[in-house]
């Protein structure tokens, strides 16, 4: 029961990290990508670190996104971006690369920890 608690909880955070990089989301899209991530992180998961580690790798990429995906929105063929635009860049980039390596360094550690966990075990 906890690991589908917390499998939904994860779902629910991938999915709003998911439509704050997209920005429009429909409401139909939300609920298919909620019930597909907490599937994948039931299927993936056999704890509860585990639940949360691939939670972070995907809260990790999705951040490593957000640039590119900010950069494809602004992109206009034969103009030069303006000031405005090249600022929600540079803002879109610092952010989304610090908070993508922090993420994904956060997943390494929990998957790590739960590696050493399992060790432990076994000896």
């Amino acid at each position: 029961m906890k690991l589908r608690l917390n499998a939904v909880l994860g779902s629910i955070v991938v999915t709003v990290g998911f439509w704050m990089t997209w920005g429009d989301l429909p409401p139909l899209a939300a609920g298919a990508l909620a019930l597909a991530v907490a599937a994948l992180l039931l299927w993936r998961s056999p704890g509860i670190a585990t639940v949360w580690a691939w939670t972070t790798l995907l809260l990790g990429v999705e951040s490593l996104s957000w640039p590119i995906l900010t950069m494809i929105r602004l992109r206009q063929p034969g103009s030069e971006p303006t000031e405005a635009e090249m600022s929600l860049i540079s803002t879109s980039l610092f952010f989304g690369l610090f908070s993508a390596i922090f993420w994904m360094t956060f997943s390494y550690g929990i998957f790590r920890w739960q590696g050493n966990q399992e060790v432990r075990g076994k000896e």
